[in-house]
């Protein structure tokens, strides 16, 4: 909680209590939080006995899970997949239990999205600690000294966290590489300025990414072809970061010892996933190790508190917002709707029973499924679609022009002398401004083309010559064919001048 958020609870309808001295390393005083209408609570166990809805950070003790009941609500971090005898105490507590890193990943629920807020700030950080470890520039240099070749750094998973890694590292002049088993996000990883890192594997490759928009799990030959490809970037790359995590399992290994070794002395690797295991043989959890060919290895688990207020306040704002959910009548009272795929993904104990796992989400996750590539035709195919496509098209021509044969054969049947002669003008007046704009490119029906719709106005040659002619019909027809053929011509060059001012330099 910060006091921007305490008031926003407020509004709710909610009364806001937190422990004396939980924002201090936040830069959040107490005397902050009473100015903010928080009520301050001496201790940790007088708020869980006090508070009806508990906000936590980390995941609860065995110790602090025996203060729930019935009437609470507990919302934190909770490992559901690794902490079985925490879902057991809150069952038999009968207390509800909603894990933030279990929000789904729908475009509804990225406000709540706990996990994205954190990794965000981890993969940033973990560049500023791998600069403050490594000890040289990571920008090249020319200076009077001397050449500095730029830093190369890899990161392994372009998620969220890694996202943050790549446009950090690449914001302070590295040369970054990026890797993930998801194909799809190259693209995103080029847009940022770095080197995607493919494989010779294309059919693991495209079935990498899972449900929810996380990575799935390798097979092995593709995991042999992954590894294979990290001993040739080992000697090369002076920085490592790696984020890649599965949900609810453990961290896979991707960096092994032997490529440690493969490394340059003064090397760095930042491993992201230490707490659920590492990514990288050697990793120790909070800890960071030197090992004996001279690469640092860091295994911290406490980036976002590295940068507390920033954290503090992306994760305030998470639980904010999941209140604001429970709380659809702002009037105080949680509406525990199990109905809603956010509430019932993040609920992990519900009324006495453990409801972890969810069902998956009705609604699409956010990552996009992959489209399949067209099929690449012959020349033969080709050739045979476009016979086809000019055979219909000219029978459609020949359709439209024997219809208009037709028409024009009864009008010349009915109507006067005088009356042929103009409508004969207004039919291929018509007829040659069409044949001129359907002929033109669909790529070039732009604004910076409209000058090609003028053409259209050919029309307007025809209205000119009626003009003068006798009959107030025909003259009030002609009069309206100009001022409508005089629009589409100027507009067509404002258009026009408008699109093109906008690329000269100011």
């Amino acid at each position: 909680m910060t006091p921007d958020s305490a008031r926003q609870l407020q509004k709710l309808g909610y009364e806001c209590l937190i422990e004396s001295g939980a924002g201090s390393r936040a830069e959040f005083s107490d005397a902050d939080y009473e100015a903010a209408g928080v009520k301050v609570v001496g201790s940790a166990a007088d708020l869980w006995g006090e508070a009806d809805i508990i906000a936590k950070v980390r995941i609860p003790t065995l110790d602090e899970l025996e203060h729930l009941t019935p009437e609470k609500t507990l919302i934190t971090f909770f490992n559901p997949g690794g902490n079985q005898e925490g879902l057991d105490i809150a069952k038999a507590k009968g207390a509800n239990v909603i894990a933030m890193e279990m929000v789904p990943r729908i475009s509804r629920a990225q406000k709540m999205d706990a996990l994205s807020s954190m990794a965000n700030i981890a993969g940033y950080r973990a560049v500023i600690e791998a600069s403050n470890n490594f000890g040289r520039f990571f920008t090249g240099q020319i200076t009077a000294a001397g050449k500095v070749p730029p830093a190369k750094v890899l990161v392994v998973g372009a998620g969220v966290a890694g996202l943050a890694a790549i446009g950090t590292s690449t914001a302070l002049g590295a040369v970054t590489y990026a890797f993930d088993v998801r194909p799809e996000v190259a693209e995103q990883v080029e847009s940022m300025g770095a080197e995607f890192v493919y494989l010779d594997f294309e059919e693991e490759q495209q079935d990498g990414a899972a449900t929810g928009g996380y990575a799935s799990v390798s097979s092995p030959e593709f995991r042999e072809a992954q590894l294979a490809k990290f001993r040739e970037l080992a000697p090369e790359v002076d920085i490592v970061i790696t984020t890649a995590l599965i949900p609810n399992r453990e961290a896979p290994k991707l960096w092994l010892e032997d490529m440690v070794k493969a490394m340059k002395p003064g090397s760095v690797i930042i491993d992201l996933a230490a707490e659920k295991g590492g990514n990288v043989e050697g990793t120790v959890k909070d800890e960071k190790v030197v090992t004996d060919n001279g690469v640092t290895i860091v295994g911290y688990t406490d980036f976002p508190s590295r940068m507390a207020t920033q954290s503090s306040t992306l994760y305030a704002t998470n639980i904010r917002h999941m209140m604001t959910d429970l709380t659809p009548d702002k009037d105080g009272k949680i509406n525990h709707n199990m109905d809603d795929d956010v509430i019932r993904g993040a609920t992990v104990t519900h009324q006495g029973e453990i409801t972890f796992p969810p069902p998956p989400p009705k609604v699409q996750a956010i990552a996009a499924k992959k489209q399949e590539k067209p099929k690449e035709l012959t020349p033969e195919e080709k050739r045979a679609q476009e016979v086809a496509a000019f055979k219909a098209q000219t029978k459609q021509q020949f359709t439209l022009l024997g219809i208009g044969g037709v028409l024009m054969l009864l009008v010349g049947l009915v109507a006067p002398a005088s009356f042929l002669q103009h409508f004969i003008v207004f039919v291929l007046s018509v007829f040659i401004g069409f044949q001129v704009i359907w002929n033109v490119s669909h790529s070039l029906h732009t604004p910076l083309m409209a000058v090609t719709n003028a053409i259209s106005s050919i029309i307007i040659l025809g209205a000119l010559m009626q003009i003068g002619t006798s009959g107030t019909l025909v003259l009030i027809l002609a009069a309206i064919s100009v001022f409508f053929a005089g629009i589409n011509i100027f507009g067509g060059f404002l258009v026009t001048r408008r699109m093109l001012a906008m690329f000269q330099k100011s």
